[in-house]
């Protein structure tokens, strides 16, 4: 049986959570929420791709991804740094929704399943 190894947990939550070879992140939101949505979703991504790297995976071996975005009105910026992100090679699964999310600033938080 595999063990659960939690990346960077606290009180709330765990950054990602690898079992049997898979890994759940957390959703990802931007570190600068003043900046524009294709600013957030760069450095949304750019977290994504860290988040990754540090539990030995990459961007190319996402599964899904769920974009949660503020404003469906929005998303296209959201899409123009997705697609100069994506492994356009080995795109995952992916949703976007529209949602409340936890600021009035926040404007995109993304989650992933990705495979080690």
């Amino acid at each position: 049986m595999s063990d659960i190894i939690r990346h960077d947990p606290d009180q709330k939550l765990s950054d990602a959570v690898e079992y049997n070879g898979l890994l759940y992140l957390a959703g990802q939101v931007a570190e600068d929420t003043a900046a524009g949505m294709k600013a957030q979703t760069e450095s949304v991504l750019r977290q994504i791709d860290a988040l990754l790297r540090k539990c030995g995976s990459s961007k190319s071996r996402i599964l899904t991804a769920t974009v949660y975005v503020a404003d469906m009105k929005q998303k296209p910026q959201m899409d123009e740094a997705w697609l100069a992100w994506v492994d356009a090679a080995n795109p995952p699964a992916r949703a976007t929704v529209e949602a409340k999310l936890g600021t009035p600033d926040t404007l995109v938080e993304i989650m992933c399943t990705a495979v080690k």
